[in-house]
């Protein structure tokens, strides 16, 4: 993904990374999703649900993109200082939390959460202006790789497809 890509790119990454889940899930095995992924703690479905998570929050987080951008920017700073202390804690509701959610979005829900999230996504994008996709406000970069600084409102309409297909490559499925 290029930075700062435009909307049409958004919403053709959004596709492929659907397209992709969709061919997991239809390929993987029972014991495929049960077996541990490379290089984190989650079994392969925990972290397919991981991924379509990374979705999840940015539908949730928008509207307070949207809305803290709009603030002084110290009020962001210090916002995002705050997130920033909490890494710990986040990390392991996190962890426990895409755990105990793939039991109810396993296999069967999952790619029926990601078409609904992403439509909804889509809809969002489509009527975001210019200058709203611009606007910015600091972000706790610890607690993610993907998380920089200080975000624009686009560079969260990313972040999702950088997310997946990072973990994408940690999945021990076929194909």
């Amino acid at each position: 993904m290029e930075l700062n890509p435009t909307k049409e790119q958004i919403r053709a990454e959004y596709g492929r990374t659907r397209r992709e889940l969709q061919a997991w899930l239809e390929n993987a095995t029972a014991g495929d999703l049960r077996r541990k992924s490379n290089g984190t703690k989650w079994t392969n479905e925990e972290l397919l649900f991981h991924m379509v998570f990374g979705y999840m929050v940015v539908r949730a987080l928008l509207p307070l993109v949207h809305a803290v951008s709009r603030l002084p920017r110290p009020v962001g700073t210090g916002f995002a200082a705050v997130l920033n202390a909490g890494t710990g804690p986040f990390n392991v509701v996190n962890y426990w939390g895409s755990r105990a959610a793939s039991m109810f979005y396993n296999r069967r829900r999952m790619g029926r959460k990601l078409d609904k999230t992403l439509a909804a996504l889509s809809r969002r994008l489509e009527r975001e202006t210019p200058a709203g996709l611009a606007r910015s406000m600091p972000f706790p970069d610890r607690w993610d790789p993907f998380f920089a600084s200080v975000m624009t409102v686009n560079d969260v309409y990313a972040y999702p497809i950088l997310h997946f297909d990072f973990h994408g490559r940690q999945l021990s499925l076929e194909g």
